[in-house]
């Protein structure tokens, strides 16, 4: 891993504030672009995120653009969904962009598999240095950011200086919210937790999503909110886990520590779910959801990832969308770096914003719509109840939950999902 020792302060064409996914991304495209690019974490790789450690087509489609080498790493044909007293497996869609098959791969090994891959590229990799505020300019501009690295003794100030930072410090988002961009509560939120268990389930080839938690046996006690899965990951573990989700960012309190016990107690002993082979805590975190911080640039201060509210409201997952999101970052600084003005600046970059909401606005405004229905435990059971036991139904559904849908073309399911997106306002 390349380091800096920190013995003076940082230039670069572009600061990334954050070396998750999102992050990562922006570093790798940048620096396969040809600039300059730094990136400054707070810790020191390796480090764990909470996660459902489950990797979609789509974010498969985003490593493969981004050349990661993926051999070894555990995959999956799809999903085996459990509700309303039915099972039904679904196969991931096999598109013209879109990959058959996902992944898991545990964020310990994932992020840093990601940042290396950027430094390999020529990204300059910062660890251990900690954003403490914005540096802007006399009209307000972000020209940089003031960090802290090392402890006791060894604390010192770093002053890092570029032509555009990008904010990819996750859900606290801690830089640009110390600009003003305040997250928007009307947001769905999410809250995930989850830990690890040696069980004779690692290798399995489905992922397992449960739409209903009981605290039971099913139909015969309390339904819980939320809903809960199972990921094979392929080194004598599974990740399980529980989300709950809702339509604002006031109401996400879930007693998840009790839910889990309660569901995982009533699940087959032989899957071994027990005290004895939990490795780990349980660990939550929040999911900010649907575009919940806006605007993604502003005077020279570009959002990627979960600091801009980029996890899918239809299924949590916000590996993919930050990878995307890095790319398309990538491409729009590499194109206002090209110009002679500010002004000129500030229009290349605005691609940035406009490629999002065309990517995922109208998208994410359909989930919003989506997590309003499902919040209600008693209507997830409904729509699972009469919704898993027709095969062409549900074929449409992962499509659109999985984000599993061509934009472009595709089939008649595709054509419907995207005259859909494209009928609500966008996000």
């Amino acid at each position: 891993m390349v380091t800096d020792d920190m013995a003076r302060d940082i230039a670069a064409d572009v600061i990334v504030v954050g070396a998750g996914p999102a992050g990562a991304s922006t570093a790798y495209h940048l620096a396969a672009l040809g600039l300059d690019v730094a990136v400054l974490e707070k810790s020191e790789f390796p480090r764990d995120k909470i996660c459902g450690d489950g990797l979609t087509p789509a974010a498969v489609h985003e490593l493969v653009l981004m050349g990661m080498d993926t051999a070894g790493w555990t995959r999956n044909r799809g999903l085996t969904v459990h509700g309303g007293g039915h099972t039904i497996q679904m196969e991931w869609p096999d598109g013209a962009s879109l990959p058959g098959y996902g992944m898991t791969r545990a964020r310990m090994r994932l992020d840093h598999d990601l940042i290396r891959h950027a430094v390999a590229a020529g990204a300059h990799l910062h660890e251990g240095c900690a954003v403490t505020g914005a540096l802007t300019d006399g009209d307000g501009r972000v020209v940089g950011v003031r960090a802290r690295t090392g402890r006791g003794d060894q604390a010192r100030e770093v002053t890092a200086r570029a032509k555009i930072v990008v904010e990819a410090g996750g859900v606290s988002a801690r830089l640009a919210t110390s600009l003003g961009l305040e997250k928007n509560e009307r947001r769905p939120m999410g809250v995930a937790a989850r830990t690890y268990f040696r069980s004779p389930r690692s290798d399995e080839e489905w992922m397992v999503s449960h739409l209903e938690l009981w605290s039971g046996e099913p139909g015969r006690s309390d339904l819980l909110p939320g809903y809960g899965w199972i990921f094979p990951m392929g080194d004598g573990t599974v990740n399980v886990g529980l989300g709950s989700v809702s339509s604002t960012a006031r109401a996400t309190a879930l007693s998840y520590r009790k839910v889990f016990a309660q569901w995982t107690s009533h699940l087959p002993e032989e899957w071994g779910f027990t005290p004895a082979n939990q490795v780990g805590p349980l660990r939550s975190a929040a999911l900010p959801m649907s575009f919940n911080r806006k605007p993604h640039y502003i005077e020279g201060l570009v959002v990627v990832g979960d600091a801009g509210g980029m996890v899918s409201p239809f299924n949590g997952e916000g590996i993919a969308p930050a990878l995307k999101a890095g790319r398309l970052a990538a491409a729009a600084i590499a194109q206002g770096l090209a110009r002679t003005s500010r002004a000129g600046v500030d229009r290349a970059l605005s691609a940035y914003p406009e490629q999002l909401r065309q990517e995922y606005g109208g998208y994410y405004s359909l989930g919003r719509i989506f997590v309003r229905l499902i919040e209600n435990p008693q209507i997830m059971h409904l729509c699972t109840y009469y919704g898993l036991p027709h095969p062409r139904l549900m074929k449409l559904v992962n499509k659109l939950l999985s984000d599993g849908f061509e934009r472009r073309g595709g089939d008649i399911d595709d054509r419907l999902i995207t005259t859909l997106a494209k009928l609500v306002p966008k996000a």
